[in-house]
């Protein structure tokens, strides 16, 4: 079961996209996202949020780039979230213009550390690995999204749903929901 704060939830869920990290050995495999690569899920993560953050008036210090270490890169920007989640400023209220104001911690907990943990199980596919999604999680996530389904679809971030059967474990439920295939592998797309 994942931390319920945002500080240690993120610390978890990174620890285990690290973990995936440290054991990618080709970073240009396919991923389950269509026409990206396991570098590409590390860049996604590690090139969008700083925008995000910018955009409500925080800044993260650049790092190394993810085309010339894709690890280095991840773990240079891991740790620059965590130390705003454990920093003085996580309380701060954070303005952002399209997702309105709430304390830094919950928009990174809920826009971030949620993206990170699904991602999880793109870089866990595209480089063979296994991973076992914390099921409350996934079925939280996937409850709340659910209620949203139509923003989340006409947003362009989410595909449209793979069809899972309803008895599908929760993990697999939520990847479906996300428009991924839970049998995808890099052989079998």
């Amino acid at each position: 079961m994942l931390p319920t704060q945002p500080a240690q939830r993120h610390r978890a869920v990174a620890q285990g996209f690290s973990d995936r990290v440290a054991g990618v050995a080709d970073w240009s495999a396919p991923a389950p996202v269509d026409g990206w690569t396991a570098r590409d899920v590390v860049g996604h993560l590690v090139e969008w949020f700083p925008g995000f953050l910018a955009s409500g008036g925080v800044e993260l210090a650049p790092g190394p780039s993810v085309a010339d270490d894709p690890a280095a890169a991840w773990n240079h920007h891991t740790e620059q979230v965590q130390a705003l989640l454990d920093g003085p400023d996580a309380s701060s209220e954070f303005s952002h213009p399209m997702a309105g104001s709430m304390p830094l911690a919950a928009a990174v907990d809920n826009f971030y550390t949620a993206d990170v943990f699904m991602h999880t199980w793109d870089l866990a596919r595209a480089s063979g690995q296994d991973v076992a999604l914390d099921e409350e999680f996934c079925a939280a996530l996937l409850e709340g999204m659910a209620q949203m389904e139509e923003m989340l679809r006409s947003s362009g971030q989410y595909g449209p749903a793979v069809p899972v059967s309803d008895d599908a474990p929760v993990q697999d439920r939520l990847i479906g929901f996300i428009g991924r295939d839970p049998r995808w592998t890099p052989g079998n797309p």
